[in-house]
């Protein structure tokens, strides 16, 4: 065997002095596709805020609308104050749902609601719970996820907390988040 030749052997077919002085072909496509999906940031938080937002508000109209139901349900629970948390929990629902969809106050919107989720695998979901994976098909833990993330990342670019912010910095000359 030629030592001589060797090296040349263990570099890529096809691949020059001047590509392999930079990152490999797989980080930099990869940084392009971060690059790229970063752009669209402002619509995954939008359509999230919009599917839960509304769920929420829904649900929330149908509690406002039920509350003898739902507080004989809460009782049945043993929910302590029933008639009391029916109608809390109803209007929490429809106004932060509400909230959640224009992106107002989005961030505070979700504590009420993460709440409820929580309270619901509790005490309505807790029979039906008997592992990880039971945990994880309820979609009540979906909801407590989707609001974390939300409550995590904010409302994104399309929202009315993002005018607000804008508005405000251009006139105080402030840039602070």
């Amino acid at each position: 065997m030629n030592t001589e030749t060797a090296p040349a052997t263990l570099s890529a077919p096809g691949v020059g002095a001047a590509e392999s002085s930079g990152p490999p072909r797989a980080l930099r496509l990869r940084a392009i596709a971060l690059q790229w999906l970063a752009r669209f940031e402002w619509l995954a938080l939008l359509l999230a805020r919009l599917c839960v937002g509304l769920l929420f508000a829904s649900t929330g109209w149908g509690k406002i609308h039920s509350i003898p139901k739902v507080t004989a349900f809460f009782a049945s629970l043993h929910i302590p104050a029933p008639g009391f948390h029916a109608v809390l929990v109803g209007y929490s629902e429809l106004i932060c749902g509400c909230a959640l969809a224009i992106g107002l106050g989005t961030r505070l919107a979700t504590i009420p609601l993460l709440v409820s989720m929580t309270v619901a695998l509790i005490t309505a979901k807790a029979a039906e719970i008997h592992g990880v994976l039971d945990l994880v098909g309820q979609d009540e833990l979906t909801y407590l996820v989707v609001l974390f993330v939300i409550a995590v990342l904010g409302p994104g670019r399309a929202s009315l907390d993002a005018v607000l912010i804008e508005r405000t910095q251009t006139r105080t000359g402030s840039f602070a988040k």
